[in-house]
């Protein structure tokens, strides 16, 4: 059994080669705690969660909106270990992008391919040392990372911050460890004897996969990853629309300083308090973004209705298409509607006047159009 109060974080042990690096204790335990403040936490994110599993009820047709959700946590999550890509370029195809950002697009895409990769196939793979390493191995197919084992876990040394191991910031396990260690996280994961909130587990998951750094590349991203496919897989959201990305960025010197506190202080409740009112604050942000958009579908369809006459119901498929794919060409409306070239590029006329959608190029050939007010919600 471990008490939060007494808990202790690890210790630092010295390599064969003769530099130091840290150790974490192992989780999967009984975990027990006095302090009330927690399960005020607790208790306050799990009233939010609930609030955005009713608001996603309502949504007609989830799926259009899961869409951008997944790519904008694609494009967060990903700026947070360097790129550069926009949420307008990530919807854009891969020619459409200058070829000097293209390696950032690469990260970003794949990011998305990964991230709906593995919530499909919860139902037939359980939240797993398997699953992280297939996610990785897609996270880094033909992008930066693909020469630093994708798919594996480490068997050699890394670190973060610095540029070698004599100034780094932080020095994970040694590899030695990681296997075992990544046995006991899953363990923790799936202990269904362990009585404790599945916010704090996967709270105490988070850092400890953090911690581990069991990847060469990606660690970042799978991490956080994990935390929605766990709320998924524990059923306690209904659909992946809760991302903490966006939070951990907004102020990512807090997200560090807060894991190093554990770390160095062992100090875990501070980062449970941290957590929770993440999950707090980003899904009251989900919730108001769903009845937004929710309010912003009615809004032009009702437009639709009363402006287009004639052509309303070819409108309301274009309508549907852009809540799918907001950024699009006259030939992608075009194979959306089953219109001719013409009468798809006439439309696209009518939803640039009605303010619908905006042209973003400036050229005369290849125009691309953005449908603007829809992907500002998640801007």
């Amino acid at each position: 059994m471990i008490t939060l109060e007494s808990y202790r974080s690890g210790q630092i042990l010295k390599s064969p080669s003769g530099y130091a690096y840290f150790l974490p204790t192992k989780v999967n335990d009984q975990w027990i705690w006095e302090d009330q403040e927690i399960n005020v936490s607790i208790e306050q994110a799990a009233i939010k969660l609930g609030e955005l599993n009713a608001y996603s009820r309502l949504v007609p047709d989830l799926r259009l909106f899961i869409q951008l959700y997944v790519t904008k946590e694609a494009v967060i999550s990903s700026r947070i270990e360097g790129t550069r890509t926009q949420m307008d370029e990530a919807l854009m195809d891969v020619e459409d992008i200058s070829p000097e950002r293209r390696n950032d697009w690469k990260e970003v895409n794949n990011y998305i391919l990964a991230l709906q990769h593995a919530i499909t196939h919860l139902d037939q793979l359980p939240l797993s040392s398997r699953l992280l390493r297939h996610t990785d191995e897609l996270l880094m197919e033909g992008a930066r990372g693909e020469h630093k084992l994708p798919g594996q876990f480490r068997t050699s040394q890394n670190w973060i911050g610095g540029n070698s191991l004599a100034n780094a910031t932080f020095i994970p396990p040694h590899p030695d460890h990681v296997q075992d260690l990544m046995g006991d996280l899953e363990n923790f994961i799936h202990n269904e004897e362990i009585q404790m909130s599945d916010l704090v587990k996967i709270a105490i998951a988070h850092y400890q996969f953090e911690t581990i750094h069991p990847f060469l590349d990606g660690n970042g991203r799978i991490g956080r990853l994990l935390i929605t496919l766990f709320l998924v897989e524990k059923k306690i959201l209904t659909s992946p629309l809760l991302y903490l990305s966006s939070y951990f960025e907004h102020n990512k010197g807090l997200y560090y300083d807060n894991l190093t506190a554990v770390r160095t202080r062992h100090d875990m409740k501070q980062w449970l308090i941290y957590f929770l009112e993440g999950i707090v604050e980003t899904a009251e942000k989900s919730s108001q973004i769903l009845i937004r958009i929710l309010d912003l579908q009615k809004r032009l369809e009702t437009s639709i209705h009363q402006e287009f006459g004639r052509r309303s119901q070819q409108g309301l498929v274009l309508l549907r298409g852009l809540f799918e794919k907001p950024i699009v060409s006259v030939n992608q409306v075009k194979d959306m509607t089953g219109l001719s070239y013409n009468a798809a590029n006439s439309l696209v006329q009518e939803f640039v006047q009605a303010g619908y959608l905006k042209e973003m190029t400036g050229y005369d050939r290849n125009r691309v159009f953005v449908f603007e007010e829809y992907l500002r919600e998640f801007d």
